[in-house]
């Protein structure tokens, strides 16, 4: 079975998805603006949601801080730049992806 991980960098705005050690994927972000950084840490991903509405884009996968989640977006744009209140913010298409290989207590380490 999988041990999947997830690892967002923020120095290069990416989320790197590991199977163990060696990573299988991975993807651009967007992240929280200068502001509104987002939090570095170790969390889990606690929920996941469908089309939540809002500028959440296709999926919401929230995390273990509450008010913090990894989701798609209604501004594809702002992919790669500083733009969020401080989630992960990733294209439509790649966070449905992601969101069929993670199940709930995924392991989520965010980095500077």
């Amino acid at each position: 079975m999988p041990a999947y991980r997830i690892i967002v960098d923020l120095s290069d705005r990416h989320l790197h998805l590991l199977d163990g050690n060696t990573v299988v994927r991975s993807f651009p972000v967007g992240i929280g603006k200068m502001v509104t950084q987002t939090p570095t840490g170790e969390f889990t991903i606690i929920n996941k949601q469908a089309n939540p509405g809002g500028p959440y884009g296709a999926f919401w996968m929230g995390l273990s801080k509450p008010h913090y989640g990894i989701h798609g977006t209604n501004d594809p744009s702002s992919i790669g730049r500083m733009v969020s209140l401080g989630c992960i913010r990733m294209y439509n298409d790649d966070v449905i992806a992601l969101s069929k290989i993670v199940p709930i207590r995924t392991r989520v380490t965010i980095r500077p």
